[in-house]
């Protein structure tokens, strides 16, 4: 059972972070200037404002702001500014054993996800897929709020995983079957296969999602995972949205989900409000999840914040 963090409180130290692209100035401040007014104090890494190209910063700079707040007792949640490209390149000037002894609320999605994964895979913790801080502003549904601050203040399980209404889930191969969620952003976790880092799907229920690709690319991110046997290894799979992503020979997100998916026979659920989408349900990473196509629900069966 992995480590759950401490839950978040009302007032707590919320540590800010650019781990990938850089982010314009007046979204970090409108991010910042909306955690303060929620209640929560805000700790600032030294290179949250820096840009150099599609980087932030270099590896090391980002690792070290990342590690900083990991360190610093203060810090309760750990909330990237974005993802974009490039999280990547820290993890090896990570240091797992000291993330371990120092758990904490760690949030995000898009190129995010693959850090949430490896913190789980390497330092044993439950990690979030939810919110950035360009997500902090007064365009964000409050159905995103609600999903993250309850996973991550009440101490209560089993909970489950529910779409906002208006959006039903969708069951294409039938199953129920329970284990660790796994998952993210489909771009990166092909760019980190053949590395020490790659995603581990093994007995997991595996959660993807993808944003601003053509669909001929994602069937190829598809068969990548596939002849990787991330699929073979997997107990369920569960596909969220593919937002903006635009049909290419024909073919839509749901015709690749239907033709190449649905034939592995692996309990399979469609629909779940991800990450690049409007609405974003909370994952958390590393928790324990029932799948159950049959009732189409998505339960947390233990807590993932300890108190």
């Amino acid at each position: 059972m992995a480590t759950k963090p401490p839950r978040l409180l009302p007032g707590d130290t919320v540590g800010i972070v650019t781990l990938g692209s850089p982010l314009a100035a007046s979204r970090i401040n409108e991010g910042i200037a909306t955690l303060r007014n929620m209640g929560y104090n805000v700790l600032v890494g030294e290179h949250v404002y820096a840009a150099n190209g599609f980087l932030a910063a270099t590896p090391q700079q980002m690792a070290s702001d990342l590690m900083k707040m990991f360190q610093n007792k203060e810090v309760k949640w750990i909330l990237p500014t974005r993802g974009g490209v490039g999280v990547a390149s820290i993890l090896p000037f990570l240091d797992f054993s000291i993330i371990a002894a120092n758990p904490k609320i760690v949030s995000g999605y898009s190129d995010i996800t693959i850090l949430l994964n490896t913190l789980y895979e390497y330092a044993d913790l439950i990690t979030f897929q939810s919110l950035l801080l360009l997500d902090f502003n007064a365009q964000t549904p409050p159905y995103n709020f609600n999903q993250f601050f309850t996973a991550t203040s009440t101490v209560t399980a089993p909970w489950e995983i529910r779409n906002p209404p208006g959006m039903p889930l969708i069951s294409l191969v039938q199953g129920n079957v329970t284990g660790q969620v796994v998952g993210g952003n489909l771009t990166s976790f092909v760019g980190s296969l053949g590395t020490s880092f790659e995603i581990n799907t093994e007995d997991k229920i595996i959660v993807l999602e993808e944003t601003h690709e053509p669909i001929n690319t994602v069937y190829r991110y598809l068969n990548h995972l596939y002849l990787a046997k991330k699929f073979e290894v997997c107990s369920g799979i569960i596909m969220g949205e593919c937002t903006n992503c635009v049909a290419a020979y024909g073919k839509t997100y749901e015709d690749v989900i239907r033709e190449f998916l649905v034939p592995l026979g692996k309990p399979l659920m469609t629909n779940l409000a991800t990450a690049h989408g409007i609405y974003k349900a909370t994952i958390p990473i590393g928790a324990t999840l029932n799948m159950n196509t049959f009732n189409q629900t998505l339960t947390v069966t233990e807590t993932v914040v300890s108190p």
